[in-house]
């Protein structure tokens, strides 16, 4: 059992936490979810003891084993498996003290205990973990200062798991994860047998590993049953009940004041009139569901192009004489959705920044169109955001010969209206930047959009509203991830990058999770158990991908000449009317010979309306299908 007793927490003269009250049930797997700067990490901290609660407290089972990751990664001259290894205090106490104690009988001891907590198998089971975050044989015996910071932090987590708490405290987890970690994490935590309590915004993680979501707002808590879409629909029930009994207090207050106002001043009135300002007095207002306009994502729409926009011919790309990706052949049209999927360090920043223009291929061709614009986010952008200038200020700079009204346009686009546009960037939460970065590198309408991991710093409402902006974006995106619900949402085409190559890959988005599950599981190593069957799987799913995206491209290609075919009818029609009025390219014709030009452009207009009736049908069929 795990009870937050009405926890009030003040930082800096602010309240962040106030009166946060919730009991969880003994086993449960909770997800805290809240928008960013909610308190989610604070609460956490209050819960494994590292910040003390201004009032409230914290109930935990007694002698509970708390699991929590520090902020700082491990370093120093260890190898990862070292690290998670010495993660286990008391399997390396015990195996310290049986190499000095001279006692027979302790040693005995020792050994009973030592094979009691399965010490003998302690070194394969770290090694699965790591292998699951992406560490190979040979990266697992590196010294721990050889690698990044993220990595690092993924060894915290791997020593974290492998410790095996009673209770598990995970905030955001697959920040520093990608895709490939991501889902080996989900599937470890799923079976992993403890309290857990995660701070997340990965949709996915939500519903297939929580069986609770703690909701933090406004410093308070709630608690709600189910994964994430549970709550959802909860929450929507909750807040149309509350607008409803909002409008309804309305109503009765309106009521009230109009007597009030009407017989306060009448003798014979004046004792109803006081009970009822008495019952104005002690009405609490019932809060307006909150529906935050700064929440917003919407990507101008480029010029259109012709197809293609990028092809890669036999190309390869590196850094220096060290060659990253070879035999790249690739096309990219203006309503393409790619995902690139791959383990961090395969190459697929690599190949986006060869998209992007920033690396040069080192063999083979890069051919693009010459009017193309590219729009490309990365983390990085993020960090180097001046946190002295404001959003305007960013934005002025980049928009040199834009008007003021165009500049402020383009920030209202991501929810920096008013005054939020001056507020200064270090004021700015972490999500809050991520959404100024996307309006910087989108400020010119890019007909191609490359996002290197944009929700790093999202919650999961603001995650959402990213999607629908994808969704209605007119350009081609080419997407990094390890959100699967995004990927899910948006890409249509995915691309594996792997072994130094980056193909298709034949299959859907479930086919490569199962794929990479597949990879990380010892008992499915061999292959053979279904192969055959899998294999006919993917080139179906990939054939139904391939007639989805030729579907779109028809329905598109039809709406065209119906519009091109439709105005020309309409010219037609007017130049038959009255000759006077007719447009230069029809003046002078007879009326014979319009008659005829109208008849063959309406043949035109009914098969053009023919196919895109046919590729909708098809293309319905083929959604219901996949």
């Amino acid at each position: 059992m795990l009870n937050f007793n009405n926890v009030t927490v003040r930082l800096g003269g602010t309240t962040i936490l106030d009166g946060a009250a919730a009991a969880l049930p003994p086993g449960a797997r909770v997800g805290l979810i809240g928008r960013n700067g909610a308190g989610k990490s604070t609460l956490m901290k209050v819960v494994a003891g590292m910040l003390e609660p201004d009032d409230g407290s914290i109930d935990l089972p007694k002698d509970a084993r708390l699991g929590y990751i520090a902020q700082e990664a491990p370093a120093g001259l260890a190898s990862p498996l070292e690290t998670v290894l010495a993660a286990d205090t008391e399997r390396a106490t015990l195996l310290h003290e049986s190499e000095t104690t001279k006692d027979p009988h302790r040693i005995g001891e020792i050994h009973e205990r030592l094979n009691m907590i399965e010490a003998h198998s302690a070194p394969a089971r770290a090694a699965k973990i790591l292998i699951g975050l992406g560490f190979d044989e040979e990266a697992q015996s590196q010294p721990m200062d050889s690698f990044s910071g993220g990595w690092r932090m993924r060894v915290a987590l791997g020593a974290l798991l492998f410790s095996q708490p009673e209770m598990l405290l995970l905030d955001e987890p697959s920040n520093h994860l990608d895709l490939e970690a991501t889902l080996w994490l989900e599937n470890f935590l799923r079976s992993y047998q403890a309290t857990i309590l995660v701070v997340s915004h990965e949709r996915d993680l939500l519903n297939n590993v929580v069986d609770h979501i703690l909701h933090l707002q406004h410093g308070k808590t709630t608690l709600y049953p189910g994964g994430y879409d549970a709550f959802e629909k909860q929450r929507a029930e909750r807040q149309a009940q509350q607008a409803s009994a909002r409008e309804k207090q309305i109503a009765q207050r309106d009521k009230l004041q109009s007597f009030v106002t009407r017989w306060g001043a009448k003798a014979h009135s004046a004792k109803q009139a006081q009970s009822r300002v008495k019952a104005l007095a002690r009405m609490e207002p019932i809060a307006a569901a909150i529906d935050d306009p700064s929440l917003s994502f919407h990507f101008p729409s480029p010029a259109e192009l012709k197809p293609p926009l990028i092809t890669l011919d036999d190309a390869a790309v590196g850094y220096g004489d060290n060659i990253i990706l070879s035999h790249l052949n690739l096309r990219l049209d203006p309503d393409d959705r790619t995902a690139l999927l791959g383990r961090n360090g395969n190459g697929k920043t690599t190949l986006a920044r060869l998209l992007a223009s920033q690396l040069e291929p080192k063999q083979g061709e890069i051919n693009k169109s010459g009017k193309l614009t590219v729009g490309y986010f990365t983390q990085y952008q993020v960090e180097e955001l001046d946190t002295d200038d404001t959003p305007l200020e960013h934005m002025t700079r980049l928009m040199q010969e834009a008007k003021p009204g165009a500049v402020r346009a383009q920030l209202g686009r991501f929810g920096f209206s008013g005054d939020k546009a001056t507020i200064k960037v270090g004021k700015l939460s972490g999500g809050e930047r991520a959404r100024l970065a996307l309006a910087l590198i989108t400020r010119d309408a890019p007909h191609l959009l490359i996002l290197d991991e944009p929700t790093n710093h999202l919650d999961v409402d603001a995650r959402e509203a990213l999607v629908h902006a994808l969704n209605e974006y007119n350009g081609a995106v080419i997407l990094v991830s390890h959100d699967r619900h995004m990927l899910e949402l948006t890409a249509d085409r995915l691309i594996m990058v792997d072994s130094g190559q980056a193909k298709e890959f034949a299959g859907t988005l479930s086919d490569y999770t199962d794929f990479v599950l597949g990879k990380n599981q010892e008992s499915k190593s061999d292959g053979k158990s279904g192969g055959g069957n899998r294999k006919e799987e993917r080139r179906a799913a990939a054939e139904r991908r391939k007639l989805q995206t030729e579907m779109r491209k028809a329905i598109k290609t039809a709406e065209k000449d119906m519009e091109m075919y439709s105005v020309t009818v309409s010219a037609i029609d007017r130049a038959m009317f009255d000759p006077s009025t007719a447009e230069k390219q029809l003046a002078g014709y007879t009326m014979t010979e319009l008659m005829k030009l109208r008849a063959e452009m309406q043949e035109k207009l009914d098969k053009a309306e023919a196919r895109w009736m046919e590729a909708s049908d098809v293309l319905e069929v083929e959604s219901e299908n996949a």
